[in-house]
C-alpha cells in the first residue's frame, strides 16, 4: 500500500477509534525509599518479568506482592518485539495496588515503544500481541473496521488515487490487519484501556538521589525539572501538548529516545551528565533503552547504570536487573547480588569480572572481563 494511503489510514483510524483522554497525573518524586528494584527493557518477555521479580523478592509464587514498601521501577519499552506486553502490563496493574498498601510504589514508566503503540506507529508490534486481543467477534470487528475504511477512502483519494479495492487488495489488507488488530488499537490508542493506563504514568522518577528514566536527557533538556518533563511527555501522549514541547515524545534528545548517556564518549558527556545531576540533585542515573551488554553496565564510575539487557543469539538471558539498598547498588545477575562499584578503573574492572564468574564458560561476559580497563564497552546493536 502507498505511503500516502498509509498517512490517510492512519489518520481515519485515529478519528474512528479515539476521542479526547484523560487521565489521572502520578506522583513523580519520593524519599525515603529503603530498597529500589528496577528492571529494563521486557519487550513481552512475561516469562522473564515474572522471574526478575520473584528473585527480587518482590511477589510470591501466585504472582502477588510480597515487596512491601520496596520500591519497583520499570524503566519502559514493555511492549514489541515479544508477544506477551499485555500479561505484563496487566500484572503490573494488578500488584501496583497492592504495593501501595504495602507502602511500596509500582512505576512502569513510559519508554519509545509504549509511545509508539500509543501513537499508531507499529512496526515492532509481533503478531501475538495482536493474537492477544483476538475473539470470536474479532473477524466481524475488522471486516466492519474495512468496511469504513473503504468508504473513508473513497470519500478521500489519495493523490494517486483509489485502490481496485479487489481480492488482491482485501488479502493485503487482511494481512495488514490480523485479527485482534482493531481491538489493539481501541485498547492501546489514547483514550484505550492500555493508552489511558500508558499516559497515566510518568516517563521520569525520582527516588532518594536517583533519577530513573527510559532513555536518558539530551542537552536541550537540562532545564526542565521532572514534574514538567512528565506533564510534557503525558500530555504529547493525551493529544495536549505542553507549549514548547510539542515534539518531546519524538525527540532523541527528549527522555524517550536520548542515548548519549549509554553511547557518547564519556569524556565527552561528562559535562553535560554533571549538569543533569545538578539540575535534579541526584547522584545516579538509571536508564534502559540502549543494550551495551549482557550484564548491567555501570557508566561515568558507577553514576550512570545502564539496565537493557543484551543477550546475544545463543547465549542464556541472565535475567539482570538492579537493586538499590540506601546508596549501594547492586546488580542481580542470575540471581546473585553483585556490589556495583565502579569509580575507579581497578573497581570497574572487578565488577566485571565478578558479572562474568557467574556466567557460563565462553559466555560473552568473559572477553569483557578480560577487555574491561578500556575507556568503554563496546555497544553491541
Amino acid at each position: 500500500m502507498m505511503t500516502l494511503l498509509r498517512t490517510a489510514l492512519a489518520a481515519f483510524a485515529a478519528f474512528v477509534l479515539f476521542s479526547s483522554p484523560h487521565a489521572a497525573r502520578a506522583q513523580s518524586s519520593f524519599a525515603g525509599v529503603e530498597r529500589i528494584v528496577a528492571i529494563g527493557d521486557l519487550e513481552g518477555a512475561y516469562e522473564k518479568y515474572l522471574d526478575m521479580l520473584r528473585t527480587a523478592g518482590l511477589i510470591d509464587a501466585d504472582g502477588d506482592w510480597i515487596g512491601g514498601r520496596a520500591h519497583l521501577v520499570q524503566l519502559g519499552d514493555i511492549p514489541d518485539r515479544g508477544p506477551h506486553s499485555r500479561a505484563i502490563i496487566d500484572h503490573l496493574r494488578r500488584i501496583a495496588p497492592q504495593a501501595r498498601r504495602a507502602g511500596g510504589r509500582v512505576h512502569a514508566l513510559i519508554g519509545n515503544h509504549e509511545a509508539m503503540n500509543v501513537e499508531g506507529d507499529l512496526r515492532y508490534v509481533h503478531p501475538g500481541e495482536y493474537a492477544a486481543f483476538a475473539t470470536a467477534a474479532s473477524p466481524r470487528a475488522r471486516e466492519q473496521y474495512m468496511q469504513r475504511a473503504i468508504r473513508h477512502i473513497r470519500a478521500n483519494p489519495p493523490p494517486e488515487g483509489a485502490p481496485a479495492f479487489d481480492a488482491a487488495w482485501r488479502a493485503q489488507w487482511e494481512a495488514e490487519h490480523p485479527l485482534g488488530w482493531v481491538e489493539h488499537r481501541r485498547a492501546w490508542g489514547p483514550t484505550g484501556e492500555y493508552g489511558r493506563w500508558i499516559s497515566g504514568n510518568n516517563a521520569v522518577v525520582r527516588i532518594n538521589d536517583t533519577l530513573f528514566l527510559h532513555g536518558g536527557l539530551g542537552p536541550s533538556y537540562v532545564t526542565p525539572d521532572v514534574a514538567l518533563l512528565n506533564r510534557a511527555v503525558t500530555g504529547a501522549l493525551r493529544l495536549r501538548p505542553v507549549p514548547g514541547y510539542e515534539g518531546i515524545v519524538e525527540d532523541e534528545e527528549g527522555p524517550l529516545w536520548y542515548r548519549g548517556l549509554a553511547r557518547n564518549d564519556e569524556p565527552a558527556e561528562t559535562a553535560h551528565l554533571e549538569a543533569l545531576l545538578a539540575r535534579h540533585g541526584v547522584s545516579r542515573i538509571v536508564i534502559g533503552h540502549t543494550k551495551l551488554a549482557p550484564m548491567v553496565v555501570p557508566r561515568f564510575g558507577g553514576r550512570v547504570l545502564v539496565a537493557d539487557i543484551a543477550a546475544p543469539r545463543g547465549y542464556s538471558d541472565p535475567h539482570a536487573f538492579v537493586v538499590i539498598e540506601g546508596t549501594q547498588a547492586f546488580a542481580m545477575h542470575r540471581g546473585q547480588r553483585v556490589p556495583i562499584n565502579a569509580a575507579t578503573s581497578e573497581a570497574r574492572c572487578a565488577y566485571i569480572g565478578a558479572i562474568a564468574a557467574l556466567d557460563p564458560e565462553g559466555a560473552p561476559t568473559a572477553a569483557l572481563a578480560e577487555a574491561c580497563a578500556g575507556p568503554a564497552l563496546t555497544t553491541a546493536d
